[in-house]
Parts: C-alpha cells; sequence; structure tokens
C-alpha cells in the first residue's frame, strides 16, 4: 500500500500539517484534512496526485481539533463520509461548543488562523467505536483508541502503518519528537497508556500529522515519553512554589527552546515546532492537568 504525505502548507510553510493519501480500488481515502483555511493548499496537493476532491468518499480524522478536521466539512459538502470517535461525531455535527472553545484561545485570530467551520449533516458523520474496521476496496483502516492529548482521538492502523494524530507526538526532520499539550483535554496517565498500546502493536512505520513518516518507532515513543514526562514534572515544580501560571509562560518558552537548541534545532526549523506546537499552549495544557486531575499535588 502506498501512501502519499500531502503538505497542507500552514501558514505558507512546508512541513507542519499532513494529510494522507491512500488510493484504493474503491477511490481515494484521505486521513486527516488540516485546517479549512489550508483546503485550498490540500485541494493542490490532490491534484498532484491525479485526485480531485469530489472523488474522496472516505475522510477518517484522528480527533475533531481545527489542524486535524477543520476542513471536514468541505469534504462532506462534496459527498465523502467522515470517519471520527463518538465523542467527536457531535461536534462535527454541531461545532458550536467546539467554536467556543477555539474562540477562547485564539480570540480574533481563529478565522484568520483556521478558517471556517460549518456543519456536517449526520448522514455524512460515521462514529467508529474502539477497533473497529472499516474495509474500503481491499485497504482496512482500524481505529484505535489513543486518549491522553484529547479525549475524542483515534489512531488508525493500515496494515503495518500507523496513522497517529497527536498521540505518537510533533516531530519535523530532523528534529526530535515533542509531545502537543494543549487543554483542555491533557490527561498523562492516559496518554501513557496510550504509548503503551502502540508499542504493543510494533508497527513498521508512524504517519505523523506534524510532520510525515518515521520508522524508528521504539525509540519515537519511548522519547515522547520522556519529554511528556519532563515536561509535566517541570509545571508541576513551579506550581508547588505557588508560582503564578501566567509569570511561567516566558520561562517555559525558554524552557522548550532550550530543549530544542540541546537537540540542534533553532532557526527556520525552531519555526515550524513553534507553528506546529506552540509552547504556550503546551503550558496550558499542563497546568490545566496538574489544577484539574491532581489538585492534591499542589
Amino acid at each position: 500500500m502506498e501512501v502519499r504525505v500531502l503538505d497542507c502548507r500552514f501558514q505558507g510553510a512546508e512541513g507542519v500539517i499532513a494529510s494522507f493519501l491512500l488510493k484504493t480500488e474503491a477511490g481515494p481515502i484521505l486521513i486527516e484534512t488540516g485546517p479549512e483555511r489550508t483546503f485550498p493548499a490540500l485541494v493542490e496537493a490532490l491534484g498532484r496526485e491525479g485526485v480531485a476532491p469530489e472523488e474522496v468518499g472516505h475522510v477518517f480524522v484522528t480527533h475533531i481539533h481545527l489542524d486535524h478536521a477543520g476542513a471536514a466539512w468541505r469534504f462532506a459538502e462534496l459527498g465523502a463520509t467522515i470517519y471520527v470517535h463518538p465523542k467527536g461525531a457531535p461536534h462535527l455535527i454541531d461545532p458550536s461548543r467546539l467554536l467556543a472553545s477555539a474562540e477562547r484561545i485564539y480570540g480574533d485570530l481563529l478565522k484568520p488562523l483556521w478558517g471556517e467551520v460549518r456543519p456536517i449533516p449526520e448522514g455524512r458523520v460515521r462514529a467508529l467505536t474502539d477497533g473497529e474496521e472499516v474495509r474500503i476496496g481491499g485497504v482496512t483502516v482500524q481505529a484505535l483508541e489513543t486518549l491522553g492529548h484529547a479525549v475524542h482521538h483515534h489512531a488508525y492502523r493500515v496494515g503495518e502503518a500507523l496513522f497517529a494524530g497527536d498521540i505518537a507526538g510533533v516531530r519535523i526532520a530532523p528534529g526530535p519528537v515533542l509531545p502537543p499539550t494543549p487543554p483542555p483535554d491533557i490527561h498523562l496517565e492516559s496518554w501513557y497508556a496510550a504509548l503503551d498500546r502502540l508499542k504493543a502493536l510494533r508497527p513498521e512505520v508512524l504517519y505523523l500529522t506534524h510532520f510525515g513518516p518515521y520508522t524508528d518507532v521504539e525509540a519515537h515513543l519511548e522519547a515522547l515519553r520522556a519529554r511528556l514526562r519532563a515536561w509535566a514534572d517541570w509545571v508541576l515544580a513551579r506550581l508547588r512554589e505557588g508560582r503564578d501560571p501566567q509569570s511561567l509562560t516566558p520561562e517555559f518558552e525558554a524552557y522548550w527552546r532550550q530543549g530544542l537548541e540541546e537537540e540542534g534545532v533553532d532557526g527556520a526549523l525552531a519555526r515550524l515546532y513553534e507553528l506546529a506546537d506552540p509552547p504556550y499552549m503546551n503550558l496550558q495544557g499542563l497546568v490545566r492537568y496538574w489544577q484539574k486531575h491532581h489538585p492534591e499535588a499542589l
């Protein structure tokens, strides 16, 4: 099975948000759509593969965050079925709460960054349960519930490939893997369990939405676990000191940047990481995790 990595060219940059094209006997499958703002770039990328957007009949999104599923409604308008986690499905059908949450984070930047989001007719949305398989033109896509980053997150297994969404982190070659930890759903115990599950599957390749394929699967997952634990411990230590979370932003950003520099990442590549995995949002998500799930630790 051939997988084509399509670059959505988020903010005009290459290597930040990917969509994945699988061609089958029954027509093309798309995994992830990117935001609606980058839909024209995705249409261009599909065209280079000889695929018109209306030919895409099946779209799988790992979760409903706007950088992964924001353009799903565009494909639904053209006749595609959108496959999603059961907890994400209602928010594709009625995105009002999703947009309200995103607006609290992005404010006036919401539409310039992510574009427009419209409701998807219920008949175009198919919720998949954990382990459920969908067979399309000789290709079997299996949904795997993988929580920790979001409460509505699937990874998708296709043969020996795993399309991991955000649960397997952000990695922009030749840089390291980083955990995306934005609010509101970060839950470390669930995330560690999801990493254990992915590791046990022993896939040959991880396809990351941010960004691309990696074959050093075990080392990648262990490095992600270590970085996630280190970030969480860093935040906890400062909350225990009674620090104001707002005042931690510059300090965490410096810590985040230092970690990249130690891996040889700076300049343009660091900017791509910042677009894919903004450090201020990582801090917010980890602060919320400790305050919501472990107030006794503070």
